[in-house]
């Protein structure tokens, strides 16, 4: 007879709640816009409607926006979501091509 494993509710420990790598791309895709248009992180923040200590953890990938707040960054920056996606996507490429040490 199998004993029946439990099954514990949660995400295991030292998990994190979004996948690390899309959130560095999508926020180098955004500090990139950002410094191109040459707009201060805490203008971008203040247009995009959120604190500028948020954006920050945005663009160095320690937190991955709602959708929501994606259209709104891109319309900060003057481009569409599907820019940044782009973007993203092409960073994600040019990591996974990188040798791993």
């Amino acid at each position: 007879m199998m004993q029946k494993r439990s099954i514990q509710r949660g995400r295991p420990a030292g998990t994190t709640t979004y996948e690390t790598e899309p959130a560095r791309a999508f926020g180098a895709a955004v500090r990139s816009a950002r410094l191109a248009r040459g707009l201060a992180q805490e203008i971008l923040a203040e247009e995009a409607g959120i604190e500028r200590s948020h954006m920050g953890k945005i663009e160095r990938g320690e937190h991955m926006p709602t959708l929501a707040l994606i259209l709104r960054t891109a319309k900060a920056l003057g481009c569409s979501a599907a820019d940044l996606m782009a973007e993203t996507e092409r960073n994600l490429t040019v990591v996974s091509s990188m040798p791993t040490p």
